[in-house]
């Protein structure tokens, strides 16, 4: 399992960051990127404080990444705050989607797919015209096994298939329960809509495809 999307106790997750590895250790992950909310009041606090948390490639055969998941923020100060991101340090930038199960600013997922991020986060109400862009601007278009943002896999799916547009499988984790197997990440992408090629593109060569540079 290769997941870009998840939280520590940094934002509204349950586990400290070297419980999340290990127990990501413990499903198998070979990848896993700790990708906790922030806004302009405390992007630099969280990522001052993930900036060792690679040491921990030294104890566990996993790659770990530090990143950021800008939640919330209004459209118009999106560009800024991912410039911030990436000079802090950022290996990974998702933006949280608009979505059916939280009130995210209307435009987001439009101003996202235009920045230098990774990913757009349960991108529940996506519309052809920005998958499109997602596409052109290399940015992947989410699959999510989180319970609420996940009832619209299937419309993402839909129009990644239409435009071209990259998929990857993530959890969204907040719990020690979140975290997935392969098998299961791969019955997720197939439930969505995927034929078995097209799961597996999206849970173990896209994200690869995302990783390999950094």
């Amino acid at each position: 399992m290769i997941d870009l999307h998840t939280h520590s106790t940094f934002s509204d997750g349950e586990l400290i960051p070297s419980e999340l590895v290990r127990r990501a250790v413990f499903y198998g992950y070979k990848a896993i990127a700790i990708t906790d909310h922030v806004d302009f009041t405390n992007i630099e606090h969280i990522l001052s404080c993930m900036k060792n948390i690679k040491s921990l490639e030294d104890d566990y055969d996993i790659r770990i990444f530090s990143g950021v998941e800008l939640t919330h923020v209004p459209p118009g100060k999106m560009p800024k705050l991912v410039d911030l991101a990436r000079k802090l340090g950022a290996e990974i930038v998702v933006v949280h989607g608009e979505t059916t199960v939280e009130p995210v600013p209307e435009g987001t997922n439009h101003t996202a797919v235009t920045l230098d991020i990774d990913i757009l986060a349960h991108p529940g109400l996506i519309t052809v015209e920005d998958a499109e862009l997602a596409r052109d601007n290399g940015i992947c278009l989410e699959i999510t096994s989180r319970n609420g943002h996940n009832r619209t896999n299937g419309h993402v799916v839909r129009i990644a298939k239409e435009t071209g547009a990259s998929l990857v499988v993530d959890t969204d984790t907040h719990a020690p329960h979140d975290l997935i197997t392969d098998e299961v990440a791969l019955k997720i992408a197939m439930g969505a809509g995927l034929d078995e090629k097209g799961a597996r593109s999206a849970t173990i060569s896209q994200p690869l495809n995302l990783i390999k540079t950094i």
